[in-house]
């Protein structure tokens, strides 16, 4: 069970789990926002599973630049769709080959399936004829950040809405 942690400024902050967020509630560094169905029973009293916390006090968040690349990310990225014909997509795949000279960056790296990846092989789009469906482009925004941000809980789109965008 994971846990949605919201700024003081209501940003979403981090995911932790549930356990990490009851420790941050029951020492009074945060409040619980939304709760899931599931109770947590122990000795001599049952709390609600949190869901959504917010911080009581601001937390800097240092700027960063530049986003790592990785087979996740990507993937996110993609919405798990391949570049070249659109189906559900498992791998990466570099536009330019590693060895022809590609390098892994965000523009050079797609989501693939395994079929057009075994056919893409080490071949450029050109002698293949394929075209990308999209231009690839870094992820941009707050939310790409939190890299547990894969998988949201339902209860959680209301307080991710604003920071999409």
């Amino acid at each position: 069970m994971r846990t949605l942690v919201l700024n003081a400024g209501f940003e979403p902050l981090a995911v932790v789990t549930f356990r990490r967020a009851l420790v941050l509630v029951l020492t009074g560094k945060a409040s619980v926002i939304a709760e899931d169905d599931e109770p947590v029973v122990g000795p001599t009293e049952i709390l609600g599973r949190p869901s959504v916390i917010l911080l009581n006090r601001y937390v800097k968040i240092p700027y960063r630049h530049d986003l790592a690349v990785t087979r996740r990310g990507v993937l996110r990225r993609d919405n798990h769709l391949c570049a070249y014909c659109g189906k559900t997509a498992t791998t990466i795949d570099h536009v330019v080959p590693r060895s022809r000279g590609g390098g892994d960056t965000w523009e050079n790296m797609v989501a693939c399936c395994l079929r057009c990846n075994n056919t893409k092989g080490d071949k450029t789009l050109a002698s293949l004829g394929w075209r990308l469906r999209f231009v690839p482009k870094p992820p941009r925004g707050p939310l790409w950040q939190l890299k547990e941000l894969e998988r949201p809980a339902p209860s959680w789109s209301e307080y991710l809405s604003e920071w999409a965008a």
